[in-house]
């Protein structure tokens, strides 16, 4: 009893001091490396009630941060726990009971809506109580795998009797958990990427089959860890490939994962494409992918604590920036090019009002729009809309 006592006493204090200001998950690090008296199973335990109470967003808000945690972990259980056996033996005994009879044996006036509370913020197609529900759900992990190396990591995975799911040929789904860069070798033989973020390339395809040049000049504004780029290069590698980032170390990661990916020929610029008085490579591009900076409410069943600190005036500071960005991109699109505009959002001021934005400033004719759902799949929520320049 004492053992578990002290769990929720660490997470506690843990919650009094975290801010929100890092990812939990660095947060903890430190802590644990700062505290040398936890042991491997105390340093998992605590985390995982630390995530639980992250896990309902901004429901019940009232309870006390102990309150909020049991709740937490009872909601995010589906298998008996010493925890809540020692705690809450009632509790425990309700782990398999849906969510919704959870939360009315508990907490009756709980609403699963108030996990997350700006429904009138969402793009139309999102379920507002499904997506609330994700939450509870710790997503995938998924690989795309890479072109001719399908057979060689499927035979490692057995090899190795690793666990994991074949979504698609090339589409692999494992626990969260998974460490899989001791069995195959990541960026080279497949890339870790969402499974929406992967259902994207039905999108490039479409772009690439239209563009008139055998080695199209594409260039990823927003490349980040590079994942679009190097989903380009599996489709065409005779592209002529432009990354761009506003931030420097994200572009030297980014290298690091090119060598990795065998990607040696493309040209790479630190820029901010926000600033009308930056420096924007004079480039002409036939594609251009704009995975744009969002608030990445689409990941939050992964980074729970984003959504337990987020204030919604941040909607409309991104949807600002991503105007700005669309605007200083697209005049550098060659006449019957593609561009193509990503989020890893679910709120309608990102997603379909930057596309009404670019169809009545620019003479693009939109060919195609999709909100890329996760929520019932343990992935991601994406959105992708696909433009072609009169």
């Amino acid at each position: 009893m004492g053992r578990y006592h002290s769990y929720i006493n660490s997470a506690k204090e843990i919650l009094t001091r975290y801010k929100g200001e890092e990812p939990l998950s660095s947060y903890l690090k430190k802590y644990f490396s700062s505290s040398k008296k936890f042991g491997a199973r105390d340093r998992r335990e605590i985390s995982h009630v630390c995530y639980c109470y992250f896990r309902l967003g901004k429901a019940a808000m009232s309870l006390t941060i102990e309150e909020r945690l049991l709740t937490g972990l009872l909601l995010c259980s589906d298998q008996p726990g010493e925890i809540l056996s020692a705690l809450e033996p009632e509790w425990n005994e309700k782990v398999h009971l849906p969510l919704q009879q959870k939360l009315l044996f508990i907490h009756s006036s709980l609403l699963i809506t108030d996990v997350f509370p700006w429904k009138n913020e969402l793009s139309d197609a999102i379920d507002h109580e499904k997506f609330s529900e994700s939450f509870f759900t710790q997503p995938d992990l998924f690989i795309r795998l890479r072109p001719g190396s399908e057979k060689t990591v499927i035979d490692k995975l057995q090899k190795a009797k690793h666990e994991f799911k074949m979504i698609s040929e090339s589409c692999l789904a494992f626990p969260n958990s998974s460490r899989l860069s001791s069995i195959i070798e990541l960026d080279k033989e497949a890339v870790i990427q969402d499974y929406n973020s992967q259902r994207v390339d039905k999108i490039l395809r479409s772009a690439f089959s239209s563009a008139r040049n055998e080695k199209p000049a594409v260039w990823d504004c927003c490349a980040g860890s590079g994942g679009k780029s190097i989903m380009a290069h599996d489709i065409n590698s005779r592209i002529d490939l432009t990354v761009s980032d506003v931030r420097e170390s994200i572009l030297a990661n980014l290298k690091k994962r090119f060598a990795n990916a065998g990607i040696k020929n493309y040209k790479s610029y630190l820029v901010d494409l926000t600033s009308d008085e930056s420096e924007i490579p004079n480039l002409k591009s036939e594609m251009i992918i704009c995975d744009a900076p969002c608030t990445g409410s689409g990941t939050w069943s992964r980074t729970p604590e984003q959504l337990y600190f987020f204030n919604d005036n941040e909607i409309e500071r991104f949807s600002f920036r991503q105007k700005k960005i669309v605007s200083n991109v697209i005049p550098r699109l060659q006449s019957g090019g593609s561009f193509i505009y990503i989020t890893c959002s679910v709120f309608r001021k990102e997603n379909e009002g930057v596309v009404e934005f670019i169809k009545e400033n620019f003479h693009l004719q939109m060919t195609h729009m999709e909100v890329l759902k996760g929520y019932d799949k343990k992935a991601d929520s994406m959105f992708a809309a696909l433009f072609e320049k009169l």
